[in-house]
């Protein structure tokens, strides 16, 4: 039964962190650009990544109201799965599980992530369709470099998150 609960634990810990990569990326991105010393970009543009990816004025102008709408939906589906997250924590933790319980809170966890998938999704195509060629494919390039679960690495078969930790903050980064 505790291997079982355990595994469980586990299963969602590690579904969590693949559904929250994207929103990880899009902070990661910038720290990472931000803690290189890349200060040569345009003025006005306050995201070091649309910077790096040398987006336009114009650019910029349709980008960032889409970005501050994905950054405010993606907090709200984050809350909601990490409430559930603590639910579900609460009733593994009961001196009784109540298995079916279980079950229920891991359907809504799933639904949050597929949530919060589909927003990312939804920002990427977006983002794809207002870059350039050439701004596409640097901006994918750097998705797939520094995006992953860089706890598991390739253990877990993802072979990703090899890059420097991105503990580091970057003032100036979004849209505050």
């Amino acid at each position: 039964m505790r291997k079982k609960i355990g595994m469980l634990l586990v299963i969602v810990s590690v579904a969590l962190n693949v559904a929250f990569v994207a929103v990880w990326a899009t902070h990661a991105i910038p720290r990472y650009l931000c803690r290189h010393g890349r200060t040569e970009y345009a003025e006005g543009i306050r995201c070091p990544l649309h910077r790096r990816l040398g987006a336009t004025e114009e650019q910029w102008r349709e980008i960032e109201p889409r970005l501050v709408e994905f950054r405010k939906a993606a907090q709200n589906v984050c809350a909601e799965v990490n409430k559930s997250r603590e639910e579900l924590i609460d009733l593994i933790a009961a001196p009784e599980v109540d298995r079916s319980a279980v079950a229920a809170k891991q359907e809504e966890i799933l639904a949050g992530q597929r949530k919060m998938q589909s927003l990312v999704i939804e920002h990427l195509r977006s983002e794809k369709e207002t870059l350039n060629a050439e701004q596409q494919e640097t901006f994918f390039r750097m998705l797939r470099r520094r995006s992953g679960c860089a706890s598991h690495g390739s253990a877990m078969g993802m072979g990703l998150g090899s890059g420097p930790p991105m503990s580091e903050t970057c003032r100036g980064h979004g849209t505050e």
